[in-house]
């Protein structure tokens, strides 16, 4: 059985909204302001854990304009081409990107995800994807977080944990500083 793992860039007040700078946000990009050590081997060993993507649409089509050009950059871009990726999105209707299947969400979403829990062995990433990653956090269907913490406070934007969430608590299962970023896991 496979498990949900949720990775963010994530600031200090809780902020993912556009880390790499192409979704116009006022701070987009904040994430290259820092020295962040280990993180891209950190990325690339979770990829490569990863049997599946779960994304949302937003995410999903950042991606989809990137990664396929990137074919032959090595063995990042090749995985990420390659696997399977689900997209969770209501209006996305003919997804080009290798492999991309759309699943509609909503009230079936529970259901979506636990039969792709049952479908793969290792985990099913969700980077990105702020709406997708809260819906599934309040239906507590994430097994992990992957946390970058990046020294910064962003004073606003989408947040990882939405406001009215019930408390829950996380258990952390361990922690990692890499150049200015602490790299945190936390298991529901």
């Amino acid at each position: 059985m496979g498990k949900l793992v949720v990775t963010e860039f994530i600031s200090l007040d809780g902020v993912i909204e556009d880390p790499g700078g192409a979704e116009q946000y006022r701070h987009g990009g904040w994430t290259f302001k820092f020295n962040q050590g280990e993180g891209g081997p950190y990325k690339g060993a979770e990829l490569r854990a990863a049997d599946a993507q779960l994304l949302g649409r937003v995410t999903y089509e950042a991606f989809a304009k990137a990664w396929p050009t990137m074919e032959g950059t090595g063995e990042f871009g090749e995985k990420m081409n390659a696997m399977p990726k689900f997209v969770v999105s209501t209006t996305l209707e003919n997804p080009e990107w290798n492999n991309s299947t759309v699943l509609r969400g909503g009230d079936g979403l529970a259901e979506e995800v636990n039969a792709l829990k049952q479908q793969f062995d290792g985990d099913i990433l969700v980077a990105g994807s702020a709406r997708l990653a809260q819906s599934l956090l309040a239906n507590d269907l994430v097994d992990e977080l992957h946390l970058m913490v990046f020294p910064i406070v962003l004073g606003g934007g989408k947040r990882l944990f939405a406001d009215g969430d019930e408390a829950t608590t996380l258990s952390l299962v361990d922690t990692k500083q890499t150049g200015d970023v602490v790299i945190l896991t936390y298991r529901r």
